[in-house]
């Protein structure tokens, strides 16, 4: 009688589709595996090497260079100072991906997947070679992890490979089904289980050596700043807003904002930095950072503003800085006739236009050495950050700050005006509301409406407050401590019940009223009135 089964419908071939489909997803996870062993044995070798040689680091770096100017735009609107944290997430699905794709290929045409794993171990390589301040040898660490990875991904192949021959063998296809496939596939998790705890424990060492043979932080602990030639002003009693729940007017080093292109914070040992001044300058100058203990430093209270900072957004902060005036340091270079620009460079390659005029007039713009009374801490430019008032820190904070160049704006061209961002970033008169938050709800009756205003150089002379479509109304200003810093405000609202919305506008000590034109951060900083929507019960 003639056979009803329909091709390919054999318990072998059912085996063999099942398998075909399994098999693919064992060779993901042998890709997957083999990329943990060439970051984490990258890892653990570049704990020898600058921190900048290892994968991650550099291909966040250079992604963050080459990153179109609206993707960083909205992953600073987005995520504000958690931006790296969200790049990183970014990074591993990537690579999670790639690693998939590649270790799939290489279970199918072996070429194929040896030519991928080259080109992505070329792209680290040459990722880890172009940062700044990193030399030939720092590639060794990715060299090594490429390498490392693609044995164990042949190796894991191999099994695979092992695996799947056995329906093909003419003595099996009869038969029972051999115990081989099922040791091999135990055989096979056994290994890249074994693979992937010795990756995470090649990647855990390297960060725990790194963190070893680096004593920076703990160099940074025991500083002892010198006193200042000039100390601060007195802060006058009355700064705080007196609406409760606004931001204090002092910024705490740790929740101060951190807005920068360094995905690995630089590590740079005192003794070590060195600062170049040269350029169009009479005389090129270095110092050392001993040369700024021994200086007449300065001390002052100075409002940082970031450009990327939204209408009523938090990045901006206030904090007391220790450091030597940059107008010093220019004066002992001599820059020439013509040039109008400082061309500041950091550690790790990124670079700030300041005009040269800003930086010798008479604001106590500085190299800081102190932040808040402490040293300056690893992750705001330790051991020297550039502190400039009334700029936007995109064209003057320069953390890691190891070059100045003195030129004209006509011949180069800083970081993030090579990326369309202006040239000079004066920064704009701008009001924000803190309480209440927006979508709050709040109780009908007495409701204390407080903020923070600044205009650094400038001065807030007045902050105004509307209610829905009413008239503009004059807040309490707090005392002000001086121009450059910002300054707090409150407003008793007797509140009734509904949806309402809050805005307010200062005005600047030259008398300008902030402007109601809403524009975006690009290129030159955002403007407009905030708008914060309550609803009073």
């Amino acid at each position: 009688m003639p056979s009803t089964r329909k091709p390919g419908t054999s318990p072998q071939s059912k085996k063999r589709s099942a398998w075909r489909s399994g098999s693919t997803a064992l060779a993901a996870l042998a890709g997957v595996v083999s990329a943990a062993v060439v970051l984490s044995v990258a890892e653990l070798i570049g704990a020898f090497f600058t921190a900048r040689a290892t994968p991650l680091i550099a291909l966040g770096s250079t992604f963050i260079d080459f990153t179109p100017l609206w993707m960083k735009n909205f992953a600073v609107e987005t995520f504000g100072t958690n931006d790296k944290a969200a790049l990183f997430v970014g990074m591993a699905v990537t690579i999670l991906l790639l690693a998939c794709v590649l270790g799939i290929v290489a279970y199918r045409k072996w070429a194929l997947g040896v030519a991928g794993v080259v080109v992505m171990g070329a792209v680290i390589v040459a990722s880890v070679v172009t940062r700044a301040g990193v030399k030939p040898l720092d590639a060794i660490p990715s060299l090594i992890g490429t390498a490392a990875g693609l044995v164990v991904l042949r190796l894991l192949t191999t099994r695979l490979w092992r695996m799947r021959e056995w329906p093909d063998v003419a003595a099996d296809r009869g038969a029972k089904e051999p115990d081989r496939p099922a040791t091999s596939r135990r055989a096979f998790f056994a290994a890249t289980g074994i693979t992937a705890v010795a990756a995470a424990a090649a990647a855990t060492g390297g960060r725990l050596l790194s963190a070893a043979r680096s004593n920076v932080a703990q160099a940074r602990e025991a500083l002892k700043l010198p006193a200042p030639a000039k100390a601060a002003a007195p802060v006058p009693a009355g700064v705080q807003s007196k609406a409760a729940g606004v931001t204090p007017w002092l910024t705490p080093n740790k929740d101060f904002y951190r807005i920068d292109t360094a995905l690995s914070v630089p590590e740079i040992a005192a003794q070590d930095w060195e600062l170049r001044i040269h350029g169009l300058v009479e005389q090129e100058v270095r110092l050392s950072f001993q040369d700024l203990l021994d200086a007449k430093l300065i001390e002052s209270h100075v409002s940082l503003t970031c450009v990327s900072n939204p209408v009523g957004g938090n990045l901006a902060g206030n904090a007391k800085w220790l450091g030597m005036p940059i107008r010093d340091v220019l004066k002992m270079a001599r820059p020439k006739q013509g040039a109008d620009m400082v061309l500041s460079t950091s550690v790790d390659g990124f670079s700030a236009s300041t005009p040269l005029e800003v930086l010798q007039d008479g604001r106590d713009a500085m190299l800081a050495i102190g932040m808040n009374g402490e040293a300056l801490p690893l992750e705001h430019g330790y051991p020297v950050r550039m502190v400039v008032p009334g700029l936007y820190g995109f064209v003057s904070a320069t953390k890691w700050v190891v070059d100045l160049e003195v030129t004209r704006f006509a011949d180069h061209k800083a970081y993030w005006t090579q990326r369309g961002w202006s040239e000079r970033g004066p920064i704009k008169t701008m009001a924000r509301v803190e309480v209440p938050k927006s979508f709050a709800k709040v109780a009908a009756g007495r409701v204390a409406i407080g903020g923070t205003a600044w205009a650094q150089t400038r001065g807030i002379t007045k902050v105004e407050v509307q209610i829905d479509n009413g008239p503009w109304t004059e807040a309490v200003l707090s005392a002000e401590a001086s121009v450059v810093t910002w300054r707090q405000w409150s407003f008793d609202w007797q509140a009734t019940p509904g949806p309402h919305y809050i805005k307010a506008r200062a005005t600047d000590g030259t008398g300008e009223v902030q402007t109601d034109k809403r524009a975006d951060p690009v290129p030159d900083g955002a403007s407009g009135w905030q708008s914060v929507m309550v609803t009073v019960e």
